[in-house]
């Protein structure tokens, strides 16, 4: 999609030597594409709202799951270190 957008630009670009309309049509696909094309993922966002509540987000659920899975295995490896230890020692 966003290669079609890209064709899209450039080919009324192209035609804006033709008549200058062509090139305030393209100003405004570019302005679109930038300013309401970045909320469908894809890229960074210039300054959007949303971007710090989603990584907040993942950043908690990571957290969690850390906390979760090093005490469920936190004997195990231990048990590891120590094999890994002997081993090399």
């Amino acid at each position: 999609m966003f290669v079609l957008l890209l064709i899209l630009i450039v080919v009324l670009f192209g035609f804006g030597f033709l008549n200058p309309l062509w090139w305030v049509a393209a100003a405004v696909l570019v302005f679109g594409a930038t300013r309401y094309g970045r909320d469908r993922g894809g890229g960074r966002g210039l300054g959007g709202g949303s971007d710090y509540g989603e990584y907040r987000d993942r950043r908690e659920r990571q957290d969690r799951w850390d906390r979760r899975y090093s005490r469920q295995h936190r004997a195990r490896w231990r048990r590891e270190d120590r094999r890994d230890r002997e081993r090399r020692g």
